[in-house]
């Protein structure tokens, strides 16, 4: 299921979910009469536009979730693989397969729809099919420079094209109701049919066109989640007061000897300033990547605190503003810099002579702290840090 496991679907349930999904789409090719070899053959001959109808149906609806999923933050849009573009392969490709299509009356999707029926042509292409990967397999070596040549990469259209991703969406979207209306005049004159549309068929028509350019403004026009979630953060740094909010080094450390399971020591500094020093069990997530799906669930630990420190205040307070409006745990912020506590608890100044009893008191606590901090943090360095999510790209196709 792609970029959706594990951060909107767990797991556990990617392949039952994608079973499910497979079934569905294989229940509507073949309700679309894709097993059937005049339907598909049809949109050569001018007398069935099924195929173009269903494809750009499929395309202009997938295109339309991502763009929204993204907009609202449910899908990561970078993890989604995009096919490297070879262009002379493609094209002999498309040649090779159009060609096939218009002869065989199947393409290997369809053919595999038509076999699981039980039609023999079906199975025959499959077997054709077959036979066809594993001529290129071995005779590999013959075709790798064709294969290879014009090599332009993962570059989406929108990118070649110069134009935003939601502008493509608008012209692609404009071209596909464009061509469905084209296509049910060509298909009715190859067919001596009359072309007449109905009251019924205009509205229904008018609605779809509505609803998609509608949904294609919300992202063009709409903040993204993103930019909401800043501007909301940015208007609360002036008015909230954080007093509530702050906790000194010396409770800090009393919490990590005593309830280090209870909380999570966030730091939001760069991966190069926590790797010269950072707090006992502190986690690394810089302020630019708290809003990450990945650490969703770090932020709704109810049965945890959090306690984010920097090198300044206000980061800290951005970071804890952040995971308040995005997670359901309780967030606190560390008074002191991590610079400051380093120096509180890994440099210790041994008082002098004339040192007051608070200061002693202080310094004895603060040397004891350190010293049962390290051995925690060194008894349970493999058993605290959470579990990195990391991102790959999902790869497939038709």
């Amino acid at each position: 299921m792609g970029p959706l496991v594990p951060s909107i679907i767990g797991n556990e349930f990617n392949l039952m979910i994608a079973l499910i999904a497979g079934i569905g789409f294989g229940f509507v090719l073949e309700q679309a009469g894709f097993s059937t070899t005049k339907k598909l053959v049809g949109l050569f001959y001018g007398y069935d536009f099924t195929v173009l109808k269903v494809f750009f149906t499929g395309g202009v609806t997938a295109m339309i979730g991502v763009l929204l999923f993204g907009h609202f933050g449910i899908l990561d849009l970078s993890l989604i693989y995009i096919n490297p573009t070879f262009l002379t392969s493609a094209l002999v490709g498309g040649a090779i397969m159009g060609l096939g299509f218009i002869i065989g009356g199947f393409c290997p999707g369809t053919s595999v729809c038509a076999a699981a029926i039980g039609k023999l042509d079906g199975l025959a292409f499959v077997f054709g099919s077959v036979l066809g990967v594993l001529a290129f397999a071995e005779g590999y070596p013959l075709f790798e420079n064709i294969y290879l040549a014009e090599s332009w990469g993962p570059v989406p259209i929108n990118e070649k094209l110069g134009m935003s991703k939601i502008l493509f969406a608008f012209i692609l979207t404009a071209f596909a109701f464009s061509a469905f209306y084209f296509s049910r005049i060509i298909e009715n004159r190859v067919n001596n049919i009359e072309t007449r549309f109905t009251k019924k068929k205009i509205i229904i028509y008018s609605a779809a066109i509505t609803f998609a350019f509608l949904m294609l403004a919300v992202v063009a026009f709409l903040p993204d989640s993103k930019t909401r979630l800043e501007s909301r953060v940015e208007k609360a740094l002036t008015e909230n007061d954080f007093t509530s909010a702050l906790v000194p080094a010396d409770k800090l450390a009393t919490e990590i000897v005593n309830n280090y399971y209870k909380i999570n020591i966030i730091d939001v500094r760069s991966p190069e300033a926590f790797k010269v020093y950072h707090l006992p069990f502190a986690i690394n997530i810089p302020l630019e990547k708290i809003g990450e799906l990945q650490w969703k669930k770090l932020l709704n630990q109810t049965h945890k605190a959090n306690y984010f420190y920097a090198d300044n205040i206000q980061t800290a307070e951005k970071a804890c503003l952040f995971a308040s409006f995005t997670g359901k745990a309780d967030n606190y912020i560390l008074k002191e810099s991590g610079t400051s506590f380093r120096e509180m608890y890994a440099n210790l100044v041994v008082p002098g002579p004339d040192a007051g009893k608070d200061e002693i008191n202080t310094y004895n606590f603060r040397k004891k702290a350190a010293v049962e901090m390290a051995v925690l943090e060194n008894a349970l360095k493999n058993s605290t840090q959470p579990v990195e999510v990391k991102k790959s790209k999902i790869k497939g196709g038709c």
